[in-house]
């Protein structure tokens, strides 16, 4: 006897599914931190911001130093969408652009 066509068709979904899992495992965003430059002015300004950031996919933490105008969001994100959402609030955002300071050559 032979197995029924419905048997093959979910036998088959059910290897295909697992063939997509595992691609997609190769496919995870890796973790990291970036850093933004964010102009805020206000508690409003950083609470937008705040939101705007926290809302993406995969981010895990959204620290604002307003003193410093800085922006810090750690997960599992992409720089380049992060500063999109970031600009999407109507702030003038980028990247970070300053280098440590521990990573500044000191010359004697």
């Amino acid at each position: 006897m032979g197995v029924g066509g419905g048997t093959l068709e979910f036998i088959s979904e059910m290897m295909g599914s697992g063939r997509r899992h595992i691609h997609n495992k190769k496919n995870r965003k890796q973790f990291q931190t970036i850093e933004l430059k964010v102009r805020m002015d206000c508690d409003g300004c950083e609470l937008k911001v705040r939101k705007a950031l926290s809302s993406l996919s995969g981010v895990k933490k959204v620290e604002i130093n307003r003193k410093q105008q800085k922006v810090t969001v750690s997960g599992y994100v992409e720089a380049n969408k992060v500063l999109k959402k970031a600009k999407s609030t109507g702030k003038k955002a980028e990247i970070w652009p300053y280098v440590p300071y521990n990573l500044v050559s000191q010359a004697c």
